[in-house]
């Protein structure tokens, strides 16, 4: 066939490559897995597809979509901002701009809490879990998911948040089970819980700006910055947990990796006990258990 003329049309192989070289010259920290999962997810592809349909070719509005694309990712816009979604303990997620992105480590918090919320189900039943802070609904709906036997509020103070988190709801199969108020932490919350979960803000407000711009550009601030010294959310959550917990309820949190003792001390200074300390993938601690003493 002669193309008389005409430019190539590009492969999907093409396209990965050019991505690829790109991000690896502007110096793009996971340049080959960006460019993978971005040319995946703009082609509707499965990242194995990516290769196994790599001869393919690919039609001139993609690779204008795709261009687009590469230039926002050359701007620090992270790859999972450019595509709206992500999937966080299997389940798909749509993002924001007032929703954190949910992060793997994030995915320990969900791993950690499920043996503590089965236990609960067996003896208690039905569970109640409050998600604070509960973003794009990942921690919370992740739980749901993997606990038939439970019901979910997450609160935001975010009114963007709170739709992102219903959409993710129904996406999901779990709007039955899930429903977002909005509050400031335990403001317009009532009732009793078996479970209370959080990644809150816990990046100390002089540091926010050194973060990478891929954080501090797109990630909202509210969702990263902690106060001076990053605690102030489990301040606020330790003072008043106890009055929206169950007598045998447990609190699990996310925790910025040097925050271990300081989130112990202010929690057991509210009459909490320490069950679990739990670290992440780079040995980093990363979550924290508590229950009433």
């Amino acid at each position: 066939m002669s193309m008389s003329g005409k430019q190539a049309v590009p492969t999907v192989s093409q396209i990965l490559a050019e991505a690829r070289r790109r991000f690896t010259e502007a110096g793009v920290d996971s340049a080959a897995a960006d460019a993978r999962v971005l040319i995946a997810g703009l082609l509707g592809l499965s990242t194995t597809d990516i290769v196994t349909r790599g001869g393919e070719t690919v039609s001139t509005e993609k690779v204008g979509v795709i261009e687009k694309a590469i230039e926002r990712r050359l701007a620090h816009e992270p790859v999972h901002r450019i595509l709206g979604e992500r999937e966080f303990y299997g389940l798909p997620l749509s993002l924001s701009a007032e929703t954190l992105e949910p992060r793997p480590d994030t995915e320990i918090l969900v791993d950690t809490m499920l043996p503590y919320l089965r236990d609960l189900a067996n003896t208690e039943g039905h569970i109640y879990i409050l998600d604070l802070g509960t973003g794009t609904g990942a921690i919370c709906l992740a739980l749901l998911s993997e606990c038939p036997e439970a019901l979910g509020v997450g609160s935001d103070v975010s009114p963007d948040a709170l739709r992102t988190a219903r959409s993710n709801a129904e996406r999901n199969g779990l709007r039955d089970r899930f429903e977002a108020i909005q509050s400031s932490w335990f403001e317009n919350i009532h009732g009793a819980f078996h479970a209370i979960v959080s990644n809150p803000p816990y990046i100390a407000s002089k540091v926010v700006h050194t973060l990478a711009p891929e954080v501090t550009k797109f990630d909202p601030h509210a969702a990263l910055d902690g106060g001076q010294d990053g605690l102030d959310a489990y301040r606020t959550i330790a003072k008043d947990a106890a009055r929206f917990m169950k007598p045998n309820g447990v609190v699990g949190l996310e925790i910025g990796y040097d925050q271990r003792n300081d989130v112990i001390d202010v929690f057991e200074a509210e009459g909490f006990k320490l069950l679990e300390s739990v670290s992440d993938y780079g040995q980093n601690d990363r979550a924290l258990v508590f229950a009433l003493k």
